[in-house]
């Protein structure tokens, strides 16, 4: 008779205290001071996920399919031109489909001085992926981006931020500056892989600093949109606020298809000029923030 697997409240200590560490928050990162006596640093990131959210749970509806487009017909667009108009480089996190769907829209990025870095193949949810699979997808993803846009990724965020036992040790084996996927902290820290410091920078991510968890939409499940355009242009307000105050890191995630409509993209936009008035903010890429920090450091 096989033995069934045993419940959290009956593992031994080994056995949670080894799943607590296997991915842990180690030194903190802030710098001293930022760049040219900045406050506090910005970085603007927008997960250019398209179409590969359906395609990646069965590509059943079109009407969702075309949603997706709405982010390179409309949202890229709009985005790019904001940040050409403000002077911005940003980082966009693109899975590799995305990119072999749209690669003129990578190059175009990259043309314009912002970082791709990597977002998986098709937007899968590592932890549902077996480890040898999640291996070489991640592997293809690199190689894809770095075929298309002629430039290797040195950052990650995982697709949904899920991130398996895994997921580590590949981005290790990738040779990977940043993980931007991960929570344990307000701003950058150094990565522990079981209790072994690794030198990779964790630029940490926050739903709260998510347009999504306010704005999805899903009329088959009770997943509606509630909160209104001007509460979370009070949220991101406040979180920069905040940020500002510490002397720390501001990172918000943003989604082509759904920030970028009418009544929504001046939340971008008044955010931008609110920090511009600060007069001493540094907007930079992921990859120049953590290449900063880890300099600062001596890691």
């Amino acid at each position: 008779m096989t033995d069934l697997p045993l419940e959290p409240w009956q593992w031994p200590e080994e056995t949670w205290r080894a799943k607590v560490d296997r991915v842990r928050a180690g030194r903190n990162l802030k710098p001293k001071a930022w760049p040219n006596g900045a406050r506090c640093a910005v970085a603007l990131s927008f997960d250019v996920d398209h179409e590969t959210n359906e395609l990646r749970d069965g590509g059943k509806s079109v009407g969702r399919l075309s949603w997706g487009q709405y982010g390179n017909r409309v949202g890229m667009p709009r985005i790019l031109s904001l940040l050409a108009k403000e002077d911005i480089q940003a980082s966009f996190f693109v899975p590799a489909v995305t990119a072999l769907l749209y690669p003129d829209e990578q190059r175009r990025v990259v043309a314009e001085g912002h970082e791709i870095g990597l977002h998986g193949w098709i937007h899968e949810v590592n932890t549902a992926v077996p480890p040898a699979n999640e291996r070489d997808l991640h592997l293809r993803s690199a190689d894809t981006l770095e075929k298309v846009t002629g430039v290797r990724p040195v950052g990650m965020r995982t697709p949904s931020w899920d991130f398996s036992e895994v997921t580590l040790a590949i981005e290790r084996e990738l040779g990977l500056l940043y993980d931007s996927s991960l929570f344990a902290d307000d701003d950058p820290y150094e990565l522990i892989d079981k209790g072994e410091a690794t030198g990779m920078v964790e630029l940490p991510v926050e739903w709260i600093r998510d347009d999504a968890v306010y704005f999805n939409m899903n009329r088959f499940q009770a997943l509606r949109p509630y909160t209104a355009p001007e509460t979370v242009f009070d949220i991101f307000r406040r979180e920069f606020d905040g940020a500002y105050e510490d002397g720390g890191l501001f990172l918000l995630t943003m989604h082509p298809h759904i920030i970028t409509y009418r009544s929504r993209i001046w939340i971008l936009e008044e955010l931008i000029r609110h920090a511009k008035a600060k007069g001493n903010v540094w907007f930079a890429s992921h990859a120049e923030i953590a290449r900063y920090v880890k300099a600062q450091s001596g890691l």
